[in-house]
């Protein structure tokens, strides 16, 4: 019986196979796999999100909380950042101060979140328009979570998580069940489901609770890849993926490509196939990996400054 995981690789797989702007470069795969066959892999997470101190209820609201606003990565220029930090880890890391401090906040609290409570969570002035209007989408994102905790689960987060019944697909469907986690574009006649908060909050959970049935699902190894801005970076700066020129172009020259374009979609369903076959090439090279666990690999390595002095596709939506 087919799932939605299924599903994400089919249709990824489909647009991979049409795609007019962005390829898998086959023989780029290979000897990115080679290198990643050989090569010892750092141990070193980089995401302050897996690294909470605080009691277990409190982890636990504070992942699905934090994966709850983890994107904005179209608006993350113009946040005000802390020394050293990307947008996403500036968010993480203040999330994580606050939950420590003041612990977790109930479904009630959560429901009333206005656009300046947010901000000032966040360090942030919404004097300027861009960032005002990513504010917001966040309390948006929070309050949404409090009136599905509230009316799906009683306001209890760990119900939240046990309703899954350990299935990593469930818990995916349930948090697409709120709006802004419906993470599925339009290409040509297809719905290409993506689900990268959704999928990475199944993660998320496994990272911070490794011996508790809230980080327990039987079908963990089934995510994909969370397609986002930053990864499909990565494969094209190692050679796996590459761009049409004139969208690299675009890309360069700072333009925001539009959520739902075909571009737009063709780099994120493309990156998912890629890794695909990523891990399926690093089997053969007895690297036995998941799609998601490659992710983590991936991810952290675009935290070198070397990648990140390349500029990468931005796209404001409450997707990634």
């Amino acid at each position: 019986m087919s799932d939605v995981f299924d599903v994400i690789r089919e249709r990824c797989a489909e647009v991979a196979r049409r795609a007019r702007f962005v390829r898998i470069d086959d023989v780029g795969l290979a000897r990115f796999a080679d290198v990643l066959a050989a090569e010892v892999w750092p141990e070193d997470d980089r995401d302050p999100a897996h690294h909470f101190e605080g009691d277990d209820e409190t982890m636990l609201a504070f992942t699905l909380l934090l994966d709850a606003i983890n994107f904005g990565s179209g608006w993350f220029p113009m946040l005000a950042k802390r020394d050293g930090m990307s947008g996403y880890r500036t968010v993480a890391t203040a999330c994580k101060e606050a939950f420590e401090r003041d612990g977790a906040p109930t479904a009630a609290v959560l429901r009333t979140t206005s656009t300046e409570e947010m901000a000032r969570l966040l360090a942030q002035d919404t004097a300027h328009p861009e960032v005002a209007a990513l504010m917001a989408l966040f309390a948006q994102a929070w309050r949404d979570f409090g009136a599905w905790l509230e009316t799906e689960h009683d306001g209890c987060y760990a119900t939240a998580v046990e309703s899954a019944q350990g299935s990593a697909a469930r818990l995916v469907s349930a948090l697409a069940e709120m709006r802004l986690y419906q993470d599925v574009a339009r290409y040509e006649e297809l719905d290409v489901p993506l689900y990268k908060r959704a999928q990475i909050t199944a993660a998320d959970l496994h990272r911070a609770f490794p011996d508790r049935a809230w980080g327990r699902f039987e079908d963990l190894d089934r995510l994909t890849l969370f397609a986002d801005n930053l990864v499909p970076h990565v494969l094209r700066c190692r050679g796996v993926l590459d761009y049409a020129p004139a969208l690299l172009a675009r890309i360069e020259d700072g333009e925001l490509l539009a959520v739902g374009a075909t571009e737009e979609v063709e780099i994120r369903a493309v990156a998912v196939e890629a890794v695909e076959r990523l891990v399926a090439a690093l089997a053969k090279r007895g690297r036995p990996t998941t799609a998601h666990a490659l992710d983590g690999l991936l991810w952290n390595a675009g935290q070198d400054p070397v990648i990140k002095a390349h500029p990468r596709h931005r796209t404001r939506c409450s997707f990634y």
